[in-house]
């Protein structure tokens, strides 16, 4: 089983809301957000206190905005606001100087809220990683140091298992044309990550492109179950002008053991997307069980959080969760001491720091399954009204959790196991 590559169904919103929403998008997405070049005001090391607040924004429209779907303009605008959007640039670049596991959390913190801002947040921090891990100083210097200054927002158009967008290469520049599916934060972004295979010889090619340039048309048709703010619908490609220096060639991707280390930060992302829906639930579901659950009537407990059964599901949830977060944190710990060392990182060193990953991925998969499913066992039938969506967070998890099979994983961590061979790396390991 693979990611599949067509595109989502055209969007069809039923809801008044989700076409408020759509036509609020579609007036919007022009010309993008005017420079802001204003000073970040977030004291040296305090990431998790604005993510806080910032979450706690986020949660208030939470369940009606899953309803509507469409671009989250004005969460993304306070994103921007934030100053989070520089967060993983060193401050030499002007950006905020967090490490990885700093950046990582915040994107958990998100995730506690609103998974598909997560989602969306955390390619953010991908893309920049990107650009430094495959391409050279003198391209990502420059694009780091205009991030942090404009409070660009990177969108993804780079889906390697989509070969249906091909690079033909003329004098002096390329152009890529076809069509890409799973371009997550494209809309409202102002710089592309865009991916297309060398017509001549089938190799993959990596560009970095503004979103507004000729050719690039990105298609409001994301209408999925779960994460339906992603905006991770389709886009087309024609005749998109790619200069030499917007390629990543040097060196290239996944060509060295350092630049490998791209595929696991993508899965440590949703690693910490996955934990922060799961613990955003156990928050909403324990919030409504001691304030207005009601005991079963066989209960012996005259409130519905001292009902012996509720306590042993919260207690499996809470163990799950505890065992996971430390898996997460384990994981981040090494990536970034892989990423310290720079292109000193050993192939060896690199595997270990996969195996971490890996595990900390299948824990965060199923126990945010588990809980997100179970939860209506503990919170009871009420639960399921509508206006609550609880089942945002099963749905949401469902959807991101299939973005490549767990199975997989289980298989890469099994031959280290058993044979002590490390996952060989993929844009998916």
């Amino acid at each position: 089983m693979t990611e599949p590559v067509a595109s989502a169904s055209p969007d069809q919103p039923g809801s008044s809301a989700a076409q408020a929403q759509q036509a609020l998008s579609l007036a919007t997405l022009g010309p993008k957000h005017a420079a802001d070049t204003e000073p970040y005001h977030i004291p040296e090391g305090d990431f998790a206190e604005v993510a806080r607040s910032l979450s706690q924004q986020f949660a208030t429209s939470a369940a009606a905005r899953d309803l509507a779907g469409g671009t989250p303009l004005a969460e993304r605008q306070a994103l921007r606001q934030s100053g989070l959007l520089a967060l993983s640039i060193p401050q030499q670049y002007g950006g905020l100087g967090a490490n990885w596991v700093q950046t990582l959390d915040v994107v958990r913190q998100i995730a506690t809220a609103d998974s598909s801002l997560a989602h969306v947040f955390g390619f953010q921090h991908l893309h920049l990683a990107t650009v430094q891990l495959f391409g050279s100083p003198a391209q990502w210097q420059p694009w780091l140091e205009k991030t942090a200054r404009h409070r660009w927002f990177w969108g993804n158009t780079l889906n390697p298992l989509d070969k249906r967008t091909l690079a033909t290469q003329h004098d002096g520049y390329w152009e890529f044309s076809g069509k890409k599916s799973f371009t997550s934060g494209a809309l409202d972004s102002h710089m592309l990550v865009a991916s297309a295979i060398d017509a001549n010889n089938g190799q993959l090619l990596i560009g970095v492109v503004p979103t507004e340039r000729s050719g690039i048309r990105l298609l409001h048709d994301w209408n999925n179950m779960g994460q339906r703010q992603t905006d991770s619908g389709s886009a087309l490609f024609e005749r998109v002008r790619v200069e030499l220096g917007e390629l990543l060639l040097n060196p290239g991707p996944l060509s060295t053991p350092r630049s490998t280390l791209r595929p696991l930060l993508a899965q440590l992302i949703f690693v910490h997307v996955f934990l922060g829906v799961a613990q955003g639930a156990f928050e909403q579901a324990k919030a409504y069980t001691v304030e207005e659950a009601k005991p079963w009537f066989k209960s012996d407990a005259e409130v519905a959080s001292k009902d012996v059964h509720v306590l042993a599901m919260f207690g499996e949830f809470w163990s799950a969760l505890e065992a996971t977060r430390l898996l997460s944190l384990q994981a981040a710990e090494r990536f970034e001491a892989a990423w310290q060392l720079g292109d000193a990182v050993t192939p060896a060193q690199r595997g270990e720091v996969a195996v971490a990953v890996f595990a900390a991925k299948v824990a965060a998969s199923r126990s945010g399954l588990d809980l997100t499913s179970r939860l209506f066992e503990a919170t009871g039938a009420r639960a399921t009204h509508a206006a609550l969506r609880f089942d945002r967070f099963w749905r949401n998890l469902r959807t991101q959790t299939l973005h490549d099979p767990l199975h997989y994983k289980l298989q890469e961590l099994g031959d280290w196991a058993l044979n002590g061979d490390f996952p060989q790396p993929s844009f998916y390991s």
